[in-house]
């Protein structure tokens, strides 16, 4: 490897390497200071004008859950070095990086790890014939000859490989199919996790971030997704400079390159990796370099800014009239004539496996409470409730029962609207949509555990136990009448369900939004509004559940369309719910339409005034039988007032 590095990467080069990193980046973080100073004026003025979020359907942690091992176990690696496969013990932390042991003893003993991945920008694939393709495909005139020996032999039929475009591949196997899932589940987890690198609680860094790479990119004619949007600012950052350089890099370097094409695809990979370590190193340094001189300008910024609010206001309604009256009517033409007529089909693509998707968070949610509640009957009593809580309190995070959610992802298809709306690829819709649905499934969890914590107060028996935890998991689901005919579901059944699916309409697929005075979402689609606690109020229009506050960024609205699969045979509705009538659904199934609720019944509860933040069993509860809290040590929190009783 040294020979062909020192050979290929001489000085010479590594310098001319560094010079044009160095423009790309200089060229990029001009964009960066800019919007950074938009971002914290968009900011100032949201927290200024108090236009504070909407009522939020269900609570959310404030308090992340304690670190813990996601995932362990054992695999086969494939080491480049000595060319052999060595069994590795793995696991998955809670920052999900990949971190292979030699064995579990040297885990056990705290001995360095061999390798720590961080998987922002890999993809898995499942088998060699895929990853010599790509291979192929990334160096052109490389394709080895049908017959002779590949680059990568696996020992068995279940190989899983993380390929890159830019950095080092990564080889396993598994003895068995069912193991291959299992292990292929696990590191898609981690790939979802570290390509979502920029903290969404940001409120200037990010958005000034993300909108300096479109700003560049839109700057070099590239207006379409970027599928290497993914990772920390650094790794994104990298990624924006080898799109750059890779191919000047491929067609300078490539015909340099000896031996057969296995010896050539070798040695290209071992270079791109070495070129991309050198850049994220250099992309590192210059960004963090920026980001202190920002921050260190940040107060005089906002002393500025709020000493002219009004006047940057005035001029800046002003100068969008002007921008709105130049281009309103060619814009209005373009969206009718080459956007509006396709959006009935992105409306239909994205709609049937977002809706699957966040109706198995609801069955799988189901299940898992109604699992437990069985074992609080037959086994464990009130005494285990604490261990059965903190089992629970894992569940989004748990990536093999959360795989029947994310795979109904899988199946979205863009087919004949990718080359129109210059979509590189539907893997941004798959992940964003999944990362909603780990959000929904542990916001669900956490309200369970808080109404019921509430029960717990009372120091209720254990048949009383058991009919608070299915009440507390009827008010949580909400569901209002039995499950409807099978088929794909045709309305949202959680309110990130109707952020995402009007962020990928609005942000993703069409250009600059639907046209003006028209949302991307009609109104015959409205669904009914649901708070936990209280009784839907029919007929909500989908327009109001997503509001945009002065920064730009989409915020959660404050309804989810009712939807009643996973709802047991012969359960009633908790206090609110109403009659339903089955209609016609749109693929000719029975939907549930609720009636108009009765007098008195349609007020909104007010979740989240007055959470007290506490775990359970850590602070003084009222005694039960037995002594100590029956809750042990699972995690939760303690809101006062949310609901009234179910």
């Amino acid at each position: 490897m040294g020979d062909v590095l020192s050979t290929h990467l001489d000085d010479a080069r590594r310098q001319h390497i560094a010079e044009k990193t160095g423009k790309i980046l200089t060229e990029f973080l001009q964009f960066y200071e800019d919007q950074y100073g938009v971002a914290l004026f968009n900011s100032m003025r949201h927290e200024i004008e108090g236009t504070g979020l909407p009522q939020a359907q269900l609570l959310w942690r404030k308090v992340p859950l304690d670190e813990r091992i996601i995932f362990s176990g054992n695999l086969f690696q494939y080491q480049e070095d000595s060319k052999k496969w060595r069994n590795r013990f793995s696991l998955v932390p809670h920052n999900y990086g990949l971190v292979l042991y030699d064995n579990k003893v040297a885990y056990e003993r705290q001995v360095p790890p061999r390798a720590v991945i961080n998987s922002a920008g890999y993809k898995i694939l499942t088998s060699v014939d895929q990853y010599l393709e790509l291979i192929g495909n990334s160096l052109p005139g490389t394709m080895a000859k049908s017959g002779s020996a590949p680059i990568l032999k696996c020992p068995t039929q279940f190989p899983l490989i993380l390929w890159h475009p830019y950095a080092r591949h990564y080889y396993f196997c598994m003895m068995t199919e069912a193991e291959q899932d299992k292990w292929q589940a696990v590191l898609q987890d981690c790939i979802r996790h570290c390509n979502n690198g920029i903290p969404e609680d940001s409120k200037v860094e990010g958005p000034a971030f993300t909108d300096a790479i479109r700003m560049y990119r839109q700057s070099k004619e590239l207006y379409g997704t970027w599928e290497m949007l993914c990772g920390n600012e650094v790794q994104i950052l990298s990624n924006l400079v080898m799109e750059e350089l890779g191919p000047e890099l491929k067609a300078e370097l490539g015909p340099r390159l000896k031996g057969k094409p296995q010896e050539r695809q070798r040695q290209w990979i071992q270079i791109s990796d070495a070129v991309y370590r050198m850049v994220y190193e250099q992309a590192k340094a210059r960004f963090e370099e920026v980001l202190s001189k920002v921050q260190q300008m940040r107060p005089a910024m906002q002393a500025v800014i709020r000493t002219d609010m009004d006047q940057i206001i005035t001029s800046k309604e002003h100068l969008a009239s002007k921008i709105r009256a130049f281009i309103l009517p060619k814009a209005e033409v373009c969206v009718r004539n080459h956007v509006q007529p396709y959006i009935p089909s992105i409306l239909e693509a994205l709609m049937v496996p977002t809706s699957q998707g966040f109706t198995e968070v609801r069955d799988v949610f189901f299940k898992e409470v109604t699992d437990m509640n069985l074992n609080v009957i037959n086994e464990g009593g009130i005494d285990k409730l604490g261990e059965y809580m903190e089992k629970l309190s894992r569940l989004a995070y748990h990536p093999l029962k959360m795989q029947s959610c994310y795979e109904k992802m899988e199946s979205l298809r863009l087919d004949g609207l990718q080359q129109r709306f210059d979509v590189s690829s539907t893997s941004v819709f798959k992940q964003r949509a999944q990362i909603h649905m780990r959000e929904q499934m542990h916001n669900a969890v956490y309200t369970f555990e808080t109404l019921l914590h509430q029960e717990l107060g009372k120091g209720p028996t254990k048949e009383e136990l058991c009919k608070s935890i299915q009440r507390v998991l009827e008010r949580v689901l909400k569901v209002s009448g039995p499950t409807p005919c099978p088929g794909p579901p045709l309305t949202p059944s959680f309110p990130a369900e109707i952020r995402l699916r009007q962020q990928l309409c609005a942000e993703e697929v069409l250009p600059g939004g639907a046209a003006a005075g028209q949302h991307p979402f009609p109104a015959q689609e409205a669904g009914p509004y649901l708070q936990v606690g209280a009784a839907p109020v029919p007929g909500a229009d989908l327009r109001g559940l997503c509001q945009v506050h002065p920064g730009g960024k989409h915020v959660r609205g404050g309804g989810a369309a009712d939807r009643h699969e996973g709802h047991p045979a012969g359960c009633e509705g908790g206090r609110g719910a109403e009659e339903a009538q089955p209609v016609p659904g749109q693929h000719g199934h029975a939907q549930q339409r609720p009636q108009p609720a009765p007098a008195g019944r349609g007020r909104p509860h007010r979740l989240g005034r007055g959470v007290q933040q506490q775990r359970w069993g850590r602070q003084p509860q009222p005694q039960h039988p037995g002594g100590s809290h029956p809750l042990g040590k699972a995690t939760a929190r303690q809101a006062g007032g949310l609901c009234g009783p179910g």
